[in-house]
């Protein structure tokens, strides 16, 4: 067993620490950036979203929860950790004032979304069968035909056509 090539348990479970720390903290940077971009566009409660969203990986990191109570209770990184947990609960919470403040509900953006989504009128959608599965309507004449005309006339007229 003397040639043998192994990692010992405990470098085995260094080397998963740092690659679960190195993942989440590359994943909370990539947030960061992308939280910086929108609040460059001036979409300021998204980015503060988007930050608070990629805060808590490296938190949890810092809590020690990737690696499970290993030293949690008495360790300064994990309690910075907590604070940065904190930090993200801050700017969810401050994000949700402000959309109350605003009057913006998340009733009021759906209905909006599918207000977006009814463009088509419901009889568009229906499939069409052939003149024998539905009777002939003829469409209704409108009464103001010719104060549309007119209205064009005096336009071309206007502009010597």
């Amino acid at each position: 067993m003397e040639g043998t090539k192994g990692l010992r348990p405990t470098e085995s479970r260094l080397e998963d620490r740092m690659i679960a720390e190195t993942v989440c903290s590359a994943v909370s940077a990539a947030g960061l950036g992308i939280a910086a971009v929108t609040a460059y566009r001036k979409r300021f409660l998204s980015a503060a979203r988007i930050a608070a969203y990629s805060l808590v990986p490296i938190g949890l990191v810092m809590t020690g929860i990737v690696e499970w109570m290993a030293d949690t209770a008495f360790s300064p990184t994990a309690w910075a950790g907590f604070g940065v947990l904190g930090a993200a609960w801050l700017l969810f919470a401050s994000t949700r004032v402000v959309e109350r403040r605003r009057g913006i509900t998340r009733k009021e953006r759906k209905a909006a979304r599918s207000g977006q989504r009814e463009a088509v009128a419901p009889a568009a959608s229906a499939p069409s069968l052939g003149a024998a599965s539905r009777p002939a309507t003829k469409p209704a004449a409108a009464p103001r035909a010719e104060e549309d005309f007119s209205d064009i006339e005096a336009i071309l007229k206007k502009h010597g056509i």
